[in-house]
């Protein structure tokens, strides 16, 4: 093995990874959301299941089940709908706590969820978005795939590890901003964005991509 079949597929893979998943979605405002107000084992089980299901999503495109998404197209449709309908119903609830300043108490923040609810919630915002699928299985799996035999999943590993390195330095580094979120106005602020991040992937969402 040498660097130009196992490290560059490697370092290719993380920047690609990194491309895709760093930018202002449903996913990563309810990670910084967590981050900021849950309990430090709640944050690590959310990160541990966006990065997961990231590479379980990823070694599927590499296998190539991207090909066989492109040959049903109305899988990724009954996702749509219903990923939709959960993405502005959340963007409602974010709304609510906008105008619920009793709910914004920085008190009321932490450990306020449950596991099984940031769980469940996370899990839905990654598994029932028709775009994690375009974006991981299909654009991902078929770079991947245009990589030799092994350097394929050199290439997969290097955006895995991206995905792993996003989300921790998200979900932890999340707390650095505990002292400005002291104040519940704060809250207001975050919520109203992810209100109008949540709200407009949904409606996107539903009318098609």
């Amino acid at each position: 093995m040498t660097l130009e079949t196992t490290l560059l597929p490697a370092l290719f893979g993380l920047g690609t990874g990194l491309a895709l998943i760093i930018a202002i979605g449903a996913q990563n405002a309810f990670v910084l959301r967590l981050g900021i107000a849950a309990r430090v084992r709640i944050v690590a089980l959310i990160v541990a299941i966006c990065a997961v299901s990231d590479a379980v999503l990823i070694a599927a495109g590499v296998l190539g089940i991207g090909v066989v998404i492109e040959k049903a197209p109305i899988a990724l449709v009954i996702i749509r709908i219903v990923g939709s309908a959960f993405l502005i119903g959340y963007g409602l609830l974010a709304a609510r706590r906008v105008f619920r300043p009793q709910t914004l108490e920085p008190s009321t923040q932490h450990g306020s969820i449950s596991v099984k609810t940031a769980a469940l919630t996370a899990l839905a915002l990654t598994w029932l978005n028709p775009h994690v699928y375009l974006d991981t299985i299909v654009f991902l799996g078929s770079v991947a795939n245009q990589q030799g035999a092994a350097e394929r999943w050199w290439w997969a590993g290097g955006a895995m590890l991206g995905s792993i390195l996003w989300f921790s330095a998200l979900g932890f580094g999340a707390r650095l901003l505990r002292p400005f979120f002291a104040r519940p106005n704060s809250w207001r602020i975050l919520d109203a964005l992810i209100a109008v991040v949540m709200l407009a992937l949904g409606i996107r969402m539903a009318v098609g991509f």
